[in-house]
């Protein structure tokens, strides 16, 4: 009788227990990176061990079946894609690729045709020179000038290869629709009627309602990606003074869902974090500059990079500069409005963030800014002045708790004078200081975008990925909701209140 191959279980067993003991390890203790490149060659070393011994006891299984004179059957693999499949719709070209041909009308003020390469992330980073070294992980080649509107065509890229992306429709638990929405629209918004705005976005709601994979569900198992904000989309009159299209109004688009860099109130857009310089291609890379930003030595208690609104009702950035100024060397003010400053240069930026210990978020020309996840990025607690900044958007990717990860600082003290930053942020203990970074450090990994192709047992849990999990949970509930003949309005017309504190 032939004796019964040794199971691999046991061999995964202990290798599994070694693994998780090694990692423990690095969590509760301050390791060197050469430590932290050890355990990724053991954890490699004894994955390959882990394969081969399966792969080997497979081959034995099927020889003592063979010899026995009986056909081998094995069961049948788990399907690790079930519920997960994506079809991402082949549209025309002009939805998508001819819009970013030409790329220097995208953008009124500046040509957008650097950023395009590299699949959208932009002008690859050269780490040749020590202060770049310096400041970011040196030769990784995962750093890039990426463009903070680029989100839409990196997004395309991740999906193509999404591990779990199918052309069977009938396997798909979400519909991927690439349209290039924000490229779109900002090519249109000076100098064009709303028609010319509008022309794109209708032909294309026109091409879906014609498709076998709509009628499904009319769309609400649909969605999009917009490197814009979502109130781009939104034109509530056909007056051509008015901003944006109305691209979210038309009854195609309110079915499905939409990701932008910033919601509005409506309960089916989500935000998803804005591209940052970092495209890591494994998880070792987001380690090792987790523990870099974790330890690096910062001189400035607070910091601001941006330009004033002088011309903006109500903003708070003349007198957040202002202070800045006045703050005696405790803080660091990167003037975006003078030429020369390279606020667009991600090793000047990233300087700023990892020198300093709070990161001032204020808003903007809207509610959020890219200069968010910079900071979170270089491990600089965010200082938010209010909930729509990023309390009320980012939920897929922040805490719940905001005390764990920012400072919370009402305009209203800015605006009348009431709020010494520097006095506000210097009563801050160092305890509490520490246990923020903590958690910022932690955040990293979730509000990156990893390059393109990246799959396999290393695979990167970014940002896209959160998107897509949370995206096809989403789309279930929704369907399981028309299953049962329940009422969709508070998941796609109702609104939110972005201003309030929860």
């Amino acid at each position: 009788m032939m004796k019964p191959v040794p199971r691999v279980s046991v061999v995964i067993t202990v290798t599994s227990v070694f693994c998780l003991l090694v990692m423990f390890q690095f969590h509760i203790s301050n390791l060197s990176e050469k430590n932290l490149q050890i355990i990724h060659q053991v954890n490699n070393f004894f994955i390959s061990i882990a394969s081969s011994s399966h792969y080997q006891t497979i081959n034995l299984a099927r020889f003592a079946n063979e010899s026995d004179g009986s056909r081998a059957k094995h069961p049948q693999e788990e399907d690790t894609c079930a519920g997960r499949y994506i079809y991402m719709h082949n549209i025309p070209s002009i939805f998508n690729d001819d819009i970013i041909k030409d790329c220097k009308t995208l953008i009124k003020w500046f040509t957008m045709c650097p950023f395009m390469v590299n699949s959208g992330l932009g002008p690859q980073v050269s780490e040749s020179d020590n202060e770049t070294s310096r400041v970011l992980t040196s030769k990784t080649g995962s750093w890039y000038a990426t463009n903070q509107f680029l989100l839409a065509v990196i997004f395309r890229e991740k999906m193509k290869h999404y591990e779990c992306l199918t052309n069977d429709s009938s396997l798909a638990s979400a519909f991927y629709v690439p349209y290039y929405a924000g490229f779109d629209v900002s090519r249109h918004l000076w100098g064009y009627n709303t028609t010319v705005r509008d022309e794109l976005g209708i032909k294309l709601a026109k091409w879906l309602r014609e498709r076998p994979e709509w009628r499904k569900m009319n769309g609400r198992d649909h969605f999009f990606v917009t490197g814009r904000i979502g109130g781009d989309f939104r034109r509530l009159a056909d007056d051509d003074s008015d901003w944006g299209s109305k691209l979210m109004l038309l009854p195609e688009f309110a079915n499905m869902t939409m990701l932008s860099i910033e919601n509005t109130a409506w309960t089916n857009e989500f935000a998803v974090p804005y591209p940052t310089y970092f495209h890591p291609k494994s998880l070792y890379e987001v380690m090792r500059w987790q523990m870099k930003v974790k330890s690096v030595k910062r001189k400035y208690l607070f910091s601001f990079v941006g330009a004033p609104r002088p011309n903006m009702d109500g903003s708070i950035r003349g007198e957040i500069i202002k202070q800045c100024l006045a703050s005696r060397g405790r803080c660091k003010f990167l003037d975006c409005n003078k030429s020369g400053q390279d606020c667009d240069n991600p090793v000047k930026v990233m300087e700023v963030f990892q020198s300093s210990v709070f990161c001032l978020q204020p808003r903007g020309d809207s509610y959020t800014r890219r200069s968010i996840f910079d900071s979170i990025l270089a491990g600089c607690i965010p200082v938010f002045f209010h909930p729509g900044s990023g309390y009320n958007q980012y939920k897929w990717y922040f805490p719940k708790d905001y005390t764990k990860y920012s400072v919370y600082i009402p305009e209203k003290g800015m605006r009348n004078g009431t709020v010494s930053l520097r006095n506000f942020l210097s009563r801050i203990d160092w305890g509490s200081i520490i246990r923020m970074r903590k958690e910022v450090v932690e955040i990293i990994p979730k509000i990156i975008y990893s390059k393109p192709g990246l799959v396999g047992p290393e695979k990167i849990e970014d940002a896209f990925e959160i998107a897509v999990d949370r995206v096809i949970e989403r789309l279930a509930m929704v369907k399981r909701m028309m299953e049962e003949g329940k009422d969709l309005q508070s998941e796609y017309s109702q609104t939110r209140d972005l201003t309030k504190l929860e």
